[in-house]
């Protein structure tokens, strides 16, 4: 099984990039955000890569970062989304904000992927908040999400989080302020202590 490529980029197209290895070129599929942080033909690159194997094909699906194809494998354990789809969710919602739209609930977020509709997104919902909520690990990989009270639940937290909702905030970069808040100020911090800290971590 192929789990890396390491060459030249031949070719870039809207969905897949070209790379060529020792003279073998490598069609691998990628996300818009891969896509778009591939150099130039003829440039040295490196792509993290997972294979699907079928009867009928080998697909090679290609990532510039971890915490992408870590959240493409998360991803694809959910009914119904395929390898093509969790590369059209990828591409609309970037890996440094998909675990926080996932615990937020914030299902349009997801629905802005193409193929993406409204019970999909609850489900992938559904199925994965409580598989990235309970551990920390570096910024941007599936179990990178901070944990905090739930967001629809009671506590300080989701009281915070509600009034930055009242305020005009979206349910996910409300969810992200509070969560590096407290963070910050530690299991203590009262409900308008955390407001006012996540309404600072909004203005940087």
């Amino acid at each position: 099984m192929i789990a890396k490529l390491a060459g030249v980029v031949e070719q870039i197209e809207p969905d897949a990039a070209v790379i060529d290895v020792n003279g073998v070129g490598y069609l691998a599929f990628c996300s818009t955000r891969t896509i778009g942080r591939l150099p130039p033909p003829g440039s040295p690159v490196r792509l993290l890569i997972e294979t699907h194997v079928r009867e009928d094909h080998i697909h090679l699906y290609g990532f510039i970062d971890a915490a992408e194809r870590d959240w493409f494998r998360l991803l694809t354990t959910v009914q119904g989304v395929g390898a093509r789809l969790a590369l059209s969710i990828l591409s609309a919602v970037a890996p440094e904000t998909l675990g926080l739209a996932i615990l937020a609930q914030d299902k349009p977020a997801l629905a802005q992927a193409e193929g993406v509709g409204p019970r999909l997104a609850a489900r992938i919902v559904n199925e994965l908040r409580d598989k990235i909520s309970s551990v920390a690990a570096p910024a941007g990989s599936p179990s990178a999400a901070p944990r905090s009270d739930p967001p629809n639940g009671r506590g300080v937290t989701a009281d915070a989080i509600s009034a930055l909702e009242n305020l005009g905030v979206g349910r996910t970069e409300a969810l992200g302020a509070i969560a590096a808040a407290a963070r910050r100020l530690g299991s203590e911090a009262g409900a308008d202590v955390l407001i006012k800290a996540g309404l600072e971590e909004l203005a940087r």
